[in-house]
């Protein structure tokens, strides 16, 4: 069975929280590493920020909810993970930090917090939207080209274990199928 890295399994799941599949890519896809400053928006858990933070230099994480912005403060310290902020603020009143590298929008309506992510971001930097659905893609993507990015894509990242044993090695009968759609638009 797949497991949670060491420093998420520590941390309590509130909300739906973005996997280390999706997490994975987001940090492929982007480039970002140890010189990296994002922005997440959607703390929810704070698994995403944490994850970001045990590459990146420094993330703030925006969350408006009072109880999610608790529980993900709560998991970053039980992570042990250095530079990562929650600020409990609503990323649709705008994201004060500018030239990062990476802004993450997990959030129900992420197409409305485009234009703030564009206006934070240095040249070369990405807007990743974390959508569970098809509709949300359409809408997104047609808010990062109104907004001004240069262009954008969209990936599904299906996960399944495969047994390997005495017997023989096949894939497991289930997997780790569709937990949100990613798209990518670099400015």
């Amino acid at each position: 069975m797949i497991e949670l890295p060491d420093i998420l399994a520590k941390c309590k799941r509130g909300p739906q929280v973005v996997l280390p599949k999706d997490i994975g890519m987001i940090i492929a896809y982007t480039g970002v590493g140890k010189e990296s400053v994002c922005v997440d928006a959607g703390a929810g858990s704070g698994f995403l920020a944490i994850a970001l933070g045990n590459v990146c230099k420094r993330i703030v994480s925006y969350e408006w909810r009072p109880d999610f912005a608790e529980l993900s403060e709560k998991n970053v310290k039980k992570s042990g993970v250095a530079g990562v902020e929650i600020r409990q603020k609503s990323v649709f009143d705008g994201i004060e930090e500018k030239e990062v590298d990476l802004v993450t929008l997990d959030l129900a309506d992420s197409d409305k917090a485009v234009a703030h992510a564009f206006g934070a971001l240095k040249k070369g930097g990405y807007c990743v939207g974390y959508l569970p659905h098809a509709e949300q893609v359409k809408k997104f993507t047609a808010a990062c080209k109104e907004a001004g990015f240069s262009d954008a894509f969209c990936i599904e990242n299906i996960v399944r274990e495969i047994l390997v044993r005495d017997a023989g090695v096949r894939p497991a009968n289930m997997g780790l199928t569709h937990t949100a759609y990613l798209v990518f638009a670099k400015k």
